[in-house]
């Protein structure tokens, strides 16, 4: 009869075990996809911002020779992600959309071509905002100023760019905070329900003579192998969906370094681990608190 009545408890005991973890690693799923949202916006981000292009026109007597020399030289500058020589020709059917007008506009203009050679350069992510744009301009204007003619950009572009994405990072953080602040209280939750089929246990010990750390050890080293179960969990579920918005919708590309995965992955166990850390040691010392009358 007490065999049975122990393999019943050790069983609750493990389901207890299960369920808590199962419980902790759908919220740290949750989180996940909140920082990894975040990670995935810095990374778009910082594409939109290399994609800024501005232009380089020179003046009238610069030669295509003398433009390409300067853009050889431009490449080695640390502010630029892409430098390229834009001819002529690409310049004319940039203008013209690349559709058939190209003929009508030389036709126009009886061949002749009105666009001269340039330089286009797209800046680094660092460099793409609206003061950076402005130094980078001054610059070149001081670096080249026999040359340079004009430096051109779209300003409205460079600061929609940035203001648009700071608007998005906000209420991506603002959910993150909300959803972290549940997420502990769920965890809390959880550990204290888990804890509270173990509070006999503990009064017990602490009758006998146990002092509270020796009590506390094994429950907190159990906490930290739960988080760190839970956030492997959490991650696993995480690349499962990042795998599945890659590959089977079709419509949806992510792309995702192996540095930012392992940063994903390290915040996750540390989030874990901290927060059931935390929750165990306040809620045994509750129950460490508590006179044995009012465990029942």
């Amino acid at each position: 009869m007490s065999s049975s009545a122990e393999k019943y408890n050790q069983r609750g005991i493990r389901t207890s075990y299960v369920s808590t973890v199962i419980g902790i690693s759908l919220v740290l799923f949750m989180i996940g996809m909140v920082l990894g949202g975040i990670l995935a916006l810095d990374s778009v981000q910082t594409q939109a911002k290399e994609n800024l292009q501005g232009d380089l026109f020179f003046k009238a007597e610069m030669n295509e020779a003398d433009i390409k020399q300067i853009e050889q030289e431009l490449k080695t500058w640390p502010e630029f992600n892409e430098v390229y020589f834009v001819s002529p020709e690409r310049a004319m059917e940039e203008f013209s959309g690349l559709n058939n007008d190209t003929k009508e506009i030389e036709a126009i203009f009886e061949g002749e071509n009105l666009f001269p050679p340039n330089i286009g350069y797209k800046p680094k992510a660092m460099y793409a905002n609206k003061e950076g744009m402005k130094q980078l301009k001054k610059k070149l204007l001081q670096a080249y100023p026999d040359e340079i003619d004009e430096v051109n950009y779209d300003e409205a572009s460079v600061e929609n760019v940035n203001l648009g994405f700071k608007q998005v990072a906000m209420l991506i953080l603002l959910v993150a905070g909300l959803l972290i602040i549940v997420a502990v209280a769920m965890i809390n939750n959880t550990i204290r329900l888990a804890l509270y089929s173990k509070r006999f246990t503990i009064k017990t010990m602490q009758l006998v003579g146990a002092t509270p750390g020796f009590i506390r050890r094994p429950f907190l080293l159990q906490a930290i192998l739960q988080g760190l179960i839970s956030a492997i969990i959490g991650m696993a579920l995480l690349m499962s969906l990042f795998y599945a918005l890659d590959t089977i919708l079709k419509t949806i590309e992510i792309t995702f370094e192996f540095n930012t995965f392992l940063i994903l992955f390290v915040a996750l166990v540390l989030i874990g681990v901290i927060i059931t850390w935390v929750s165990t040691w306040f809620a045994l010392g509750k129950y460490l608190r508590m006179k044995l009358d009012d465990l029942y």
